[in-house]
């Protein structure tokens, strides 16, 4: 069987919130759009350029900022170095003058159009992009935000796509118990062999730690930073004042300080549980004001995976560069297998499609950080999801805040608590597989009302009006 080889940083993108598959995704295909039209050598020749947005992408694109999204690409800003705190006001004199700056050099006038009901048929997350030139040429083309920041053009040539071949390849959870099982290596171990394909591992490693310095930054400053979200919703940052309680009257001046301060501020089960909420809150709080953040496997799930690794470095002895590696490895090639054989799209799968996935990442690695068996590791990765089955993706007002910011402290504790399930069991005596959830969650999913697909048509989206607060 053929297999699809994805690597570390294609499931561990830095980029802006407040969505992988709403902002980041789109805003990476109006690059390539620019790229095409660079290639076409018409670039100076092009007047405007309309985006249609479709779906999904349409009936919440306000909310994620698809809107902002593609004009930020448009303007060949790239979405790893963009100046956040710049955003805004780049939009409001976009918006004001009725033009922009095509890839920083050209003005044009752009227009986003926003199609409530239209769906092309490949993804819920279509979006076109149709020059006008002077001449009269019109250039179009068709692209679709698969989950993640993964973005494919429609009818492309996967013969022109760079093939990879990689020692180990797997699709499933199955084949990578497989080649653990035959080598002797642990998941990590498997995965950074596979990576060697693409690179060498010095160069892995010293990219998963921008990674790893990338989610720091946006939790510390997520902690570090009071008010009120924007969007609508009135919804207050809670990371501040949580922080704020638990690290009471100590001293400390920048993350590793800070980190100290928690780790010597005791271990109780409440104290712990406080801290890990407060990691997951201050993150996705980061990805809803448009902050940068790291796809974890998506950016509506993005402070999962950071809150559970922040707790393995603060309380379990985790602070130490080569675990948080192996952490950040193993955590990737369980997403990767859940894009392969389902997805990681909400608009395709529900919220399970996002933070069951995260969570799921979470728990396989922080069980074979903390010594666990390669099975253990997959039988924790099991727990996790199958206790996110069926969950919907219901925000409201399109934005990624209520019920999104919560749900990450849960699919973090869940990480955990799997974790903690696999760590004490015989994998032996499981009755379900990786891959028997991952099947069922793509049943799931195909089975899932359309409302329930990041559409702000169902659930909370619809019984909580935008801008009410329920008493």
């Amino acid at each position: 069987m053929p297999h699809e080889p994805i690597s570390v940083f294609d499931m561990f993108k830095i980029g802006v919130g407040p969505s992988s598959s709403h902002t980041l995704g789109p805003w990476r295909a109006a690059l390539r759009f620019i790229k095409t039209l660079q290639e076409k050598h018409i670039s100076n020749q092009t007047k405007s350029v309309t985006v249609l947005l479709y779906g999904s992408l349409a009936k919440t694109g306000k909310g994620h900022g698809t809107d902002i999204a593609v004009l930020m690409g448009l303007c060949g800003e790239d979405p790893v170095t963009t100046d956040v705190n710049a955003i805004a006001s780049k939009v409001e004199r976009i918006n004001a003058e009725k033009k922009l700056l095509l890839n920083s050099d050209k003005a044009i006038h752009a227009d986003v159009v926003f199609l409530m009901h239209e769906t092309l048929p490949f993804h819920p997350n279509g979006l076109r992009f149709l020059a006008d030139c002077n001449d009269g040429m019109q250039i179009s083309e068709t692209f679709y935000s698969i989950g993640g920041g993964f973005v494919v053009k429609e009818n492309e040539d996967q013969k022109n796509t760079v093939k990879v071949d990689l020692p180990f390849p797997v699709n499933t959870a199955a084949d990578l118990l497989h080649w653990c099982m035959k080598t002797g290596l642990s998941i990590h171990e498997v995965v950074m062999e596979n990576e060697h394909a693409w690179r060498s591992e010095a160069e892995t490693r010293q990219g998963l730690i921008q990674i790893w310095e990338t989610m720091k930054a946006c939790m510390y400053r997520g902690c570090h930073t009071k008010g009120e979200l924007p969007g609508g919703l009135h919804v207050r940052r809670r990371a501040f004042e949580l922080n704020k309680k638990l690290i009471k009257q100590s001293d400390y001046y920048d993350y590793h300080s800070w980190t100290k301060v928690i780790r010597n501020g005791g271990n109780s089960f409440r104290y712990i549980l406080d801290w890990v909420g407060c990691f997951a809150l201050a993150v996705n709080e980061e990805n809803a004001s448009f902050g940068r953040v790291v796809t974890a496997p998506t950016n509506g799930a993005a402070g999962v995976i950071p809150a559970v690794l922040q707790y393995f470095v603060a309380f379990c002895d985790g602070d130490d560069e080569d675990k948080i590696i192996r952490f950040l490895l193993t955590a990737s090639e369980v997403g990767s297998i859940f894009k392969k054989e389902a997805t990681i799209s909400a608009a395709m799968g529900g919220c399970q499609a996002e933070i069951g996935v995260s969570s799921s990442m979470a728990a396989a690695a922080l069980t074979e950080s903390l010594g666990g068996t390669q099975r253990q590791a997959l039988m924790a990765a099991e727990i996790a999801m199958e206790h996110h089955l069926g969950l919907t993706c219901d925000p409201i007002g399109g934005l990624v805040q209520i019920p999104c910011i919560e749900r990450n402290t849960m699919g973090a504790i869940k990480a955990i608590t799997a974790s903690q399930l696999a760590l004490q069991s015989a994998p032996d005596y499981a009755r379900v597989s990786l891959d028997k959830v991952i099947k069922t969650m793509w049943d799931t999913a195909i089975d899932m009302n359309s409302k329930y697909k990041e559409t702000a048509e169902g659930g909370l989206a619809l019984n909580i009006p935008l801008g009410l607060k329920e008493c």
